[in-house]
């Protein structure tokens, strides 16, 4: 049961933070470490499940296998990102309920042609508003009356421009999306002028180190009017360095001990994956 929704998190007047998981360890780790709320980055689970990059190579079955294994493992919200719904507006149907059923608490729903790629990389497109529009609707409708979060995301900016990306936000907030998130504003400028002119619905920021925005620290983004912030990659970046740096240390040395500071304890690990609680429950049936 989750302790709180995404609307109860929002409601509380202060910038909620998304850190991006790929899988139910990550997951757990964010939890423990006292996050209100974590983000299934279609990038982490992109390179954690396959080894490529986000270029819509995940389909829509690893990603709802994927957040119901990892709403399992978790009692904070889990926002999944569902790239462009996997097809047309019966795929983001589809999509919708089954992680409704999971036990999510969101999702971001982008308007990039099919396949899509991160909305950091180059040469994206995307498709009209109307081809859009009925997606999100389905979106919408799918959920039923469960508290379930939706993000209607446009990469306008980087095809057509800001004046465009601003336009559709109007749109989709007008359509009913309980956030918009126009991808990859390229200055404080632009953040201003998308809080400027898009009112009266949640504002999402997406932190990607060395991506299109500036980063900026959550107060600054909470002041400027952002509500739900994303850092998608930043633990997979960070892992990624860190168990590179372990498999250099061990092929040069032979032994991992100059790491260990580094390392969590077996024990530790153990704890976050919650052994000890295994350990009790096991004495209700063993001598």
């Amino acid at each position: 049961m989750l302790r709180n929704t995404v609307f109860e998190l929002l409601g509380k007047g202060h910038p909620v933070v998304g850190p991006g998981i790929w899988d139910a360890l990550s997951a757990k780790l964010a939890q423990a470490t006292g996050f209100d709320l974590v983000f299934l980055s279609g990038y982490g689970l992109s390179a954690s499940l396959l080894g490529e990059p986000d270029f819509g190579l995940i389909t829509q079955t690893q990603m709802t296998e994927a957040a119901a294994r990892i709403c399992a493992a978790v009692q904070i919200p889990v926002i999944v990102d569902i790239d462009t719904g996997y097809g047309g507006p019966f795929n983001v149907e589809h999509t919708v309920q089954s992680l409704v059923r999971s036990g999510a608490a969101g999702c971001f729903l982008e308007d990039q042609c099919f396949p899509k790629r991160c909305g950091h990389m180059e040469q994206k497109q995307v498709v009209t508003v109307e081809e859009y529009l009925p997606k999100l609707q389905a979106a919408l409708r799918a959920r039923g009356s469960a508290p379930f979060h939706i993000t209607a995301r446009t990469d306008a900016a980087a095809v057509l421009g800001i004046d465009e990306a601003i336009r559709r936000a109007k749109l989709y907030r007008d359509a009913g999306a309980d956030a918009v998130f126009v991808e990859a504003p390229r200055s404080v400028a632009d953040l201003k002028r998308i809080r400027a002119e898009v009112s009266d619905v949640t504002l999402v920021a997406n932190m990607v180190e060395q991506g299109k925005t500036p980063i900026l620290p959550i107060s600054e983004l909470g002041h400027l009017g952002f509500a739900l912030i994303a850092v998608p990659v930043a633990g997979l970046l960070a892992t990624s360095f860190a168990f590179t740096r372990l498999l250099q240390t061990l092929k040069r040395d032979g032994t991992t001990e100059a790491e260990l500071s580094c390392m969590n304890t077996f024990s530790q690990l153990n704890s976050h994956l919650g052994l000890d609680r295994l350990y009790e429950r096991e004495k209700e049936w063993l001598p």
